[in-house]
């Protein structure tokens, strides 16, 4: 007899246990209250599993011995309700919404919203009122989230409020105590794990909170202004649920200095577009390092990767070089419509990275290198790589197997040492480093050697020292400095504004005309000299014929210009050919048309030495 009454006692015992845990999984609003004759919505919210989503959803009102069904989603309504009563689910968001119209006096008491049967299902209790007073007393919003992940709660108190202090706390029997505000306030156990923003709209701010635990379940206020004080603030009623299902997340990351961390983050697969960036957090803000759309912050740079993974939804953040500036708090983010945030803490501890290579190399361009990385024992299996980091990625470079183009990566595993060898070191060859393991998927350490290049290869040298060699020819007559200023100015007035730069345009036009024209001048003045000294030359030459032979002849080349006949007027009307007693010899006469025919004796008196006359001779 005792021990069926002990069997009976644990069987109770067991119900009573399974009906509280399986309470916890469902969560609603603890009491509501309506107007007489009014309407009331009860949200209950529930694990969206497979088997949640498929059950059957109920409204019922306790009684002394069970919880009478009023309504269910399998399309039972009671008769008393028929009219003013349904049930809505939503499965994708984890919730079933109950409405209640028409509201009387009788509808006071206790119900149950739940999932499955009655008596055994998930329920939640809530505490139905009407009134007939006016004005109802604030409800708290309610908020559903899941352990060990993240909550996002809004609060809008409108323009009046904007230059307000912002804030969020978490209410106790007896006080609200600050969790976090603008000020910079946080709460130690919610140190690095809330984040406090505000929204484009004035006076509206959101607060987020992740790696949730079970005891951040409670009532909270956000508000704008003080507690207990001015401003206004309204209630947020935040369960926080725990399946068992759930994988335990890291939250805190080890490194030592000098080497590295791994950060995953999470994304619905199917917004593979959306932006994931990571964060480094304040108390006043989060302070984005890198994001998928190619940023990295500056200070940052040769430090940070982001590996992408679209099949698995995850995205790993690398973070090496690792300093005491580090040590904080790191918020994995995106833009997509969940939302999904996760952060968790790094920390500096002693120790010596196990991946060991030079910190930087200099090398002259044009000669050949090789760089190495040794990894201890417990990396023998892992994939080893060499890589080169360029903004947001670092891509490996090719195995030994795969050498070409004068660079390519052998590991010797009898000494553990992993090199990168250059054929020939070029100037595009400077850069960042990493040496790195790989375990499948999953990115281990990282260690970084910054490559440097020093003088550039002989072809690029001659070129350039032609170059300034030709710089230094100066034109004869132009100053180099004047010469070279209009191509100066023009640079700096291409950098200044459009009104800055039409001045100096027209400046360096001034200069440039007041350069070429004395040049110019200069230039047209020798070629007049030119000019006249030949076409002097020409004038005091004559057109000699010898047979085939024509020349140009001065008649200051003969001893005596009159013993060949010149005459004393050498414009003359018409020449005439005449024979002068020899048959060869001849001599030009002029004469007008009248006087042809009759001869004239040449007159020699008053000729000019250097006066022109044309000569032909014939043989």
């Amino acid at each position: 007899m005792a021990l069926l009454f002990f069997v009976l006692v644990l069987t109770f015992i067991q119900a009573e246990f399974e009906s509280v845990s399986a309470s916890n999984l469902l969560f609603g609003p603890k009491q509501v209250t309506g107007l007489v004759d009014g309407s009331v919505s009860i949200k209950c919210f529930y694990p969206p599993t497979s088997v949640n989503i498929h059950s059957r959803k109920y409204w019922c009102k306790e009684s002394t011995r069970r919880c009478y069904t009023f309504i269910s989603s399998n399309g039972f309504v009671v008769k008393d309700y028929k009219d003013k009563a349904s049930i809505t689910d939503f499965p994708e968001n984890g919730m079933f919404i109950i409405k209640i119209s028409d509201l009387k006096l009788k509808d006071v008491g206790l119900y149950r919203c739940g999932i499955g049967l009655n008596d055994y299902g998930l329920s939640f209790k809530v505490k139905l009122e009407v009134t007939q007073d006016q004005v109802l007393p604030e409800e708290a919003q309610l908020y559903y989230a899941e352990h060990q992940k993240t909550v996002s709660m809004t609060c809008d108190f409108g323009v009046q409020y904007a230059s307000y202090r912002k804030y969020l706390c978490k209410m106790t029997k007896t006080n609200c105590y600050t969790v976090i505000d603008t000020y910079g306030n946080v709460e130690p156990s919610y140190l690095g794990r809330t984040l406090l923003t505000n929204l484009d709209a004035p006076g509206s701010f959101s607060v987020i909170m992740s790696q949730l635990k079970k005891e951040d379940s409670g009532l909270y206020l956000c508000g704008a202004g003080n507690y207990g004080a001015d401003g206004e603030s309204k209630k947020l009623d935040l369960h926080v649920y725990e399946d068992g299902l759930t994988p335990v997340q890291q939250s805190v990351l080890n490194g030592v200095q000098g080497g590295s961390v791994t950060v995953e983050c999470h994304y619905n697969p199917k917004e593979n577009d959306t932006l994931k960036y990571l964060c480094k957090w304040k108390q006043r803000g989060c302070t984005e390092l890198i994001n998928s759309d190619g940023f990295v912050l500056d200070s940052y740079e040769g430090r940070l990767v982001m590996h992408d993974d679209p099949e698995n939804g995850t995205f790993t953040i690398i973070l090496n070089q690792l300093e005491k500036d580090d040590i904080g708090y790191y918020w994995c983010m995106t833009n997509g419509k969940g939302e999904r945030r996760s952060s968790v803490e790094v920390k500096i501890v002693e120790g010596q990275s196990s991946l060991l290579t030079k910190k930087q190399v200099r090398v002259v361009a044009g000669s050949s290198l090789t760089i190495s990385c040794s990894y201890p024992c417990k990396y023998f299996t892992y994939q080893k790589y060499w890589c080169k980091w360029k903004n947001t990625e670092c891509k490996p470079l090719l195995s030994s197997e795969e050498k070409e183009s004068g660079l390519g990566v052998s590991c010797d595993k009898d000494s553990r040492i992993l090199s990168l060898n250059f054929d020939q070191v070029t100037p595009t060859d400077q850069g960042w480093y990493w040496c790195g393991v790989k375990h499948g998927q999953q990115y281990g350490e990282t260690v970084a050697l910054h490559l440097q290049v020093q003088g550039v290869p002989l072809n690029f040298e001659e070129a350039s020292r032609i170059n300034e060699d030709l710089s230094k020819i100066a034109i004869p007559g132009i100053n180099p400095v004047n010469r070279n200023s209009p191509l100066d100015k023009a640079n700096q007035a291409a950098e200044s504004e459009t009104s800055a730069g039409s001045h100096d345009e027209n400046k360096n036009s001034v200069v440039l005309l007041a350069t070429l024209i004395p040049f110019g001048i200069v230039f047209l003045l020798l070629i007049t000299v030119f000019t006249i000294k030949k076409f002097r030359i020409f004038r005091n030459s004559d057109l000699v014929s010898v047979g085939s032979y024509r020349t140009n002849i001065s008649m200051t080349e003969f001893e005596n210009v009159r013993q060949y006949g010149a005459k004393d007027n050498a414009h003359m009307e018409e020449f005439h050919e005449t024979q002068m007693g020899k048959k060869d010899e001849y001599s030009c006469t002029s004469s007008s048309p009248k006087e042809d025919g009759k001869s004239k004796k040449p007159k020699r008196e008053g000729l000019k030495e250097n006066s022109p006359s044309v000569f032909r001779l014939r043989a």
